[in-house]
């Protein structure tokens, strides 16, 4: 083995935990995701079908468990390429654009995994109790980043929790080779503290002295964000067919974690009922729903994620809203991500546009309704219900023989 590979060497255990549960999402941009997003994601810029992605993933995976170089994942990316027809990647076209792409797409998975799995190993502990400084190691590289490279010649050596590595643990750019190493304290003539204005963002980069855009981020730090988080947050950038398409694909994994998160947020906004603008995910238009929104040519909305606004949850607690009768109950809001999920009767409200997702209720004799508007107000950042209510059989009835509300 030779380069990089031959100086990370063959993958160690923690390395391949950390490549092997990553998330598979797809994305349009390599900055779809932010920082430490990268630790539940496996992205490749572009790749937004998820056999393509799961493809990849496997690929990079398997090369780097293997202690292989970029040349072996070159090959198999060819043929993944061939095989899901993808075209239109960066680099696309030549064989000096295509080296380029395999390089970093490989290179840049097998650096973050290695400084990741070494961030598990640095935090353990029992290691911590023992050596609870760490040191800058520069890579040696010829062409060096000036503020790398005198880290490393100053033997910066931080306590493990300073702020410094939350921003600064590297690899700390493209192609970075840069690590950390434990010790037990700081050498003879080490330098104790950062340079000055080593938290001063570049002007033209936003970024601090030496990290290049979207690497001022720990690999590793923050491998328990919950999933459902991750794709809450790529949810609003997608558009709306491949936003469905990635929550249907994800929901096996992560619909417990999702419901968990819910519920917390439920319970603290019923403890705090005061309207404050809080918003929350609890569900997506599923692709058939968009399919169908297609073929009657109505509006399609711009992603696929269906928020709530807290008004709707604390408002029915104020008095105004306290002589309401069809309002839902708390088990009921608890339950309202699963009842999206599983409501197959929607219809389109002809006079005001929304979607009416309509569900059994705990009484036979009733439905909960849950009018939802996809048309991107400006007012709100993303997608939300507008209200949430019981209504009889016989209304539903009335409202479809009116005229009022069309079955998708």
């Amino acid at each position: 083995m030779t380069g990089i590979q031959g100086a990370f060497g063959q993958s160690f255990a923690e390395q391949a935990d950390f490549l092997r549960r990553k998330l598979n999402l797809p994305t349009e941009r390599w900055d779809d995701i932010k920082k430490s997003a990268h630790d539940r994601a496996f992205i490749v810029a572009g790749a937004q079908k998820a056999d393509l992605i799961n493809d990849l993933h496997r690929a990079v995976e398997d090369k780097i468990k293997a202690g292989l170089g970029v040349d072996d994942f070159r090959k198999d990316f060819r043929n993944i390429v061939e095989k899901h027809g993808w075209h239109g990647w960066t680099g696309e076209g030549t064989k000096a654009g295509e080296a380029w792409r395999t390089r970093v797409i490989y290179e840049t998975n097998l650096r973050t995994s290695y400084a990741a799995g070494r961030y598990a190993q640095l935090t353990d502990p029992g290691l911590l109790k023992r050596r609870p400084y760490w040191q800058y190691v520069h890579s040696g590289a010829e062409h060096a980043r000036k503020e790398h490279k005198a880290w490393g010649d100053a033997r910066l050596t931080l306590p493990h929790g300073h702020p410094f590595w939350e921003t600064n643990y590297p690899p700390n750019g493209w192609g970075c080779g840069c690590t950390v190493r434990a010790v037990p304290a700081p050498e003879k003539d080490a330098a104790t503290a950062p340079p000055k204005g080593w938290d001063v963002p570049d002007p033209k980069t936003g970024m601090p002295p030496g990290i290049g855009k979207g690497w001022d981020y720990a690999p590793g730090a923050k491998g328990a964000t919950p999933l459902a988080y991750l794709l809450e947050q790529k949810l609003f950038k997608l558009d709306a067919r491949i936003g469905a398409a990635m929550w249907e694909a994800l929901a096996p994994a992560i619909d417990m974690e999702r419901e968990l998160q819910w519920y917390g947020t439920l319970e603290s906004w019923l403890k705090d009922p005061v309207i404050r603008g809080r918003s929350a995910v609890i569900g997506a238009l599923s692709t058939e729903t968009i399919s169908k929104l297609t073929a009657r040519k109505l509006p399609i909305p711009k992603t696929a994620e269906i928020a709530l606004a807290d008004r709707l949850v604390v408002g029915r607690k104020q008095k105004r809203h306290e002589a309401a009768q069809n309002g839902l109950t708390e088990e009921e809001w608890r339950a309202l991500p699963r009842i999206l999920a599983n409501t197959k009767r929607i219809y389109h409200d002809t006079r005001s546009g929304n979607l009416i997702f309509v569900a059994d209720g705990s009484d036979a004799l009733t439905k909960i309704a849950v009018e939802f508007n996809p048309a991107q107000l400006k007012k709100t950042p993303h997608n939300q219900i507008d209200t949430a209510f019981r209504v009889s059989a016989e209304d539903v009835a009335a409202s479809i023989k009116g005229g009022i509300w069309e079955a998708l």
